[in-house]
């Protein structure tokens, strides 16, 4: 639903797919994305899916952010905000949508259909 890219620092060019919500960014093991650089507190952020505001970043402790330069205290993310936390950079972006493999669903749909008009077919022959 949502991925969060590493910019830089240790974890620099990986991606963290979140589906699940409150989605918990910082140092701890128990964290969703951890981040173990410099200035990055246990439990530093938290990202919250709000109908029908949208994704909410929020701090949960003393440490510092910041989105696109500017420190928050709660707000709206959008695609593209870059995300500061201690000496780290994530690029928030919703994830892409993949679908999902329906061939065998389709398959029946269009055996059924041609049961159904050979069917009519048969029917009809047995009418005359």
């Amino acid at each position: 639903m949502v991925q969060l890219r590493v910019l830089n620092g240790s974890r620099a060019g990986t991606a963290h797919n979140a589906s699940r919500f409150p989605c918990i960014i910082g140092r701890a093991s128990t964290d969703d994305l951890q981040l173990v650089e410099a200035g990055v507190w246990e439990n530093h952020l938290q990202l919250d899916l709000r109908v029908p505001d949208g994704f909410r970043l929020s701090r949960l402790g003393q440490g510092r952010a910041s989105v696109n330069g500017a420190e928050f205290d709660e707000l709206t993310l959008r695609n593209g905000d870059v995300i500061e936390l201690g000496a780290v950079k994530v690029q928030f972006w919703l994830a892409e949508v993949r679908q999902s493999d329906n061939r065998v669903r389709e398959t029946l749909v269009w055996l059924g259909l041609a049961a159904l008009v050979l069917a009519e077919g048969a029917l009809m022959l047995a009418l005359r």
